[in-house]
This record gives C-alpha cells, structure tokens and sequence, in this order.
C-alpha cells in the first residue's frame, strides 16, 4: 500500500474492488489470448484457407449484436453477476474444447459451433469491465484506472499469445486446454471479491423500462448526443479498418508472408501487443495531462498510417516493429475513447450505452469477412492498404464534421 501512496499510476489499487478486478481481468484477457492462438491455428491449418480463417475470427465477435442487452442486464441485476455468469460460461465452453482436442474429436465443425457460442458470450466482457470502472472508481482517477485496466488485455495478449503457442508446440492442443481452463477458473473466483455497489437508475415508484424501450432510449440518446455519437462512428471505423490487419489476419501474414509457425505468430501478436502495453502504462501514468478528444483523432490517424505501412512489409523483423509502435498509438485512441463516453454518458443510461459501444466492434467481424475474399483476390498488401486509406479518409471526416466537439481545445472532451 506504501507503494500505491507513492505511485500516482497505481492509485485505482486504493479502491478494494478493483485489486480483485484487475487480476480477473488480466486471467480472462490471458486465457483469451491463448484461446486465440490455439484454435485460430487449428483452423488455418486443417482447412487451409484465410477465408475459413477470417470466418473464424468474425465468429468471435458475434455477440456484438446482443452487448446492449448485457448492458441493460447489469442494470437490472447488477454488472457484477453478470460478469460472473459471462466467466463461468466461458469456463464450461473451455472444458468442452478440452475434451474435444484431449479425445481427439477436434474438427472444424465442433470448434465452429463452440466458437459461435462464445462469440455470442465473449465480446461484452470489456463492456462489463468498463462498467465496474466507471461504477466502482472515484472520477479523478478515471482515466488512471481506464489505461491501468486496460493493460490487463494488452499484457495478457503478450503472455497469453506466447504462451499459448509455446504450449501447443510442447504439449499438444489438448493438454494446452487444461491451462485455458485453470486460468478461466481462477478468473471466476477472483471475480467474486469485485464490488457489487450499483447506481441507481430509477427513482422509487418508478417501473424499470422493458428491454426493448431501455434499448430505444439508449440509442436515442447516442443519436441525440453530437460526442457520443462521433466517438460510435469512430469506433466502428478503427473497428472496420484497422483491426483485421492487427488481429486474426496475422496468423496468414505470418505463414504465408512471413514463412512462420504459430511461435512466430505469438511474437507477431505480441509485438502489437507489448506497444499498446506500453501506452496504457504512460497513459495511467500522466493520464490527467492529456486531452481526450483530440488525442484519440491523432493517435487513431497514426495507427491507420502505420497500418499502411506494414501492410507492404515482407521482413519479419521490421513488421515486428511496425506493430509495435501501432500498438502504442492504438492505446491512445482506444483508452481516451472509452473514458470519453464513461464522462459524458448520464449515469441512469451509462449500461445501455455502453452496450451500444459494443455494437460497434460488429465493424470488426464485418471487415474480417470482407477481407478473407479481398487477400485471396488481390493480396494482403493491396487488402491492407484499401482499408487503411479508407480509415484515414473518414477519420478526417469524423474530425472535421465534430469539430467542435473533438477537436476545439475548449470542448468539455478536451479538459484535463
């Protein structure tokens, strides 16, 4: 605790729900990770085809159409149990995956059919996690405990990638199953010590609204409301453009561009992953100094320019590199957008809207199947660079149209 008191960076630890938060997180973010190497390799290998790959990877991102009514339901029972049953699906989905590699009853089929389940499950898990934040953490130490929070993804996608492919190169995807459901097991109990205070979202007397008018009222609210709703569009736009070539694409680069095994897939991974850790660590670290709106506009045209350029790369060790750096500035677009909408979202309707952030990583499952044709067809270097021209295109029309909102040094998003 001495070391907390010292520490302007640790000081969201102060808080006793999140020193049990912050190591859930960072268990599922790792299991996660690992998950992604094991199967997202099965598939590439025993079908052969990027297309049956980026299918796989959209399959992930499913549940974005269904992240509101998790939102609404940590309204209505409390985030906290929700996140609860998230993870103990996640474990009982794990355990089926195990039996299936440890029998050797593994085929595409049973991995597909898993993998939509989860998808559906999976994708409102850092919905939840900013939710407890926001709900949980005193507001002057938001946006310390957003990047702080958000290491949990980003270390874990080094260790977790690392891992998980030294695992399976040793041990076989069955026994590398066993550590996925350890690791989803100890998430599940340390989750139980995460706080359970709730807002209140309606007045005494009054009547909780029904699904499908909680989630009206919140898109009302997103379309009704200029910052919010320019934060949605560009997160569907990074979403869209600029993670397909960052995220399941990477196991093609790396054996059809690069000439690597899943080893050198984990160190592609986590090169983009070590980058974004290290912008989360400055970001909790001198987080009060920066300005939210218009370091995310910045920092989102970086990341979609280097996209660009790594998209002609064909030596490894420069794309290693060229991830790297992406991954910094992908930390200074993804965390101020996330406490932009935790600030200026009304706390009655914050689980809503949050929700509807989520259904802008659909964009992610949308470029991925778009992308599987495009690299078969043209090439990954052409694949790359229409995306990422196409990012920075409309991320110029983004801050150009909310100007004021984004940009101006005197917008409320813009105050330190």
């Amino acid at each position: 605790m001495s070391l907390i008191a010292r520490a302007p960076a640790l000081a969201p630890f102060r808080i006793r729900s999140f020193r049990f938060q912050w190591p859930s997180d960072l268990l599922a973010s790792w299991a996660f990770e690992m998950e992604g190497v094991i199967l997202g390799w099965f598939v590439l290998v025993s079908t052969g085809s990027v297309l049956a790959l980026a299918v796989f990877g959209s399959l992930q991102f499913l549940g974005t159409l269904i992240s509101p009514l998790f939102g609404m339901a940590g309204d209505r029972i409390g985030n906290r149990n929700v996140l609860l049953l998230m993870r103990l699906a996640y474990l009982i989905l794990a355990l089926c995956l195990m039996a299936l590699f440890l029998s050797d009853l593994a085929t595409p089929v049973p991995v597909f059919i898993l993998a939509t389940v989860m998808g559906l499950v999976r994708p409102s898990d850092i919905t939840m996690r900013n939710l407890l934040v926001g709900e949980t953490m005193p507001a002057d130490y938001l946006m310390r405990a957003m990047g702080v929070s958000r290491t949990t993804a980003d270390s874990a996608r080094i260790i977790g990638a690392l891992s998980g492919a030294a695992l399976v190169a040793a041990l076989g995807s069955g026994l590398a199953y066993v550590a996925v459901c350890g690791v989803y097991a100890m998430c599940l109990a340390l989750t139980l010590g995460v706080g359970i205070r709730r807002l209140r979202v309606v007045s005494e007397g009054e009547t909780m609204p029904t699904a499908l008018g909680a989630l009206r009222q919140g898109f009302s609210y997103v379309w009704n409301t200029p910052v919010v709703r320019a934060v949605m569009l560009l997160a569907f736009l990074v979403n869209f453009a600029a993670y397909p070539l960052t995220g399941s694409l990477l196991a093609y680069v790396a054996k059809d561009v690069y000439g690597m095994d899943q080893t050198g897939l984990g160190w592609l991974i986590a090169c983009f992953a070590g980058g974004a850790l290290t912008g989360s660590i400055l970001v909790s670290m001198y987080g009060a100094h920066i300005r939210s709106g218009r370091t995310m506009i910045a920092c989102t045209l970086i990341w979609l320019s280097l996209n660009l350029v790594f998209s002609w790369l064909t030596t490894p060790l420069l794309g290693e590199l060229v991830l790297f750096v992406s991954g910094f500035f992908q930390s200074f677009c993804m965390i101020p957008m996330a406490v932009i909408l935790l600030r200026v979202t009304n706390p009655a309707l914050r689980g809503c809207v949050m929700g509807v952030r989520m259904l802008a990583v659909y964009g992610l499952p949308l470029g991925l199947l778009l992308s599987g044709p495009l690299v078969e067809w043209a090439g990954f270097s052409v694949t790359g660079t229409f995306y990422s021209v196409l990012g920075i295109v409309f991320t110029l029309a983004i801050g150009v149209r909310w100007r004021a909102d984004l940009w101006d040094r005197a917008a409320p998003v813009n105050a330190r």
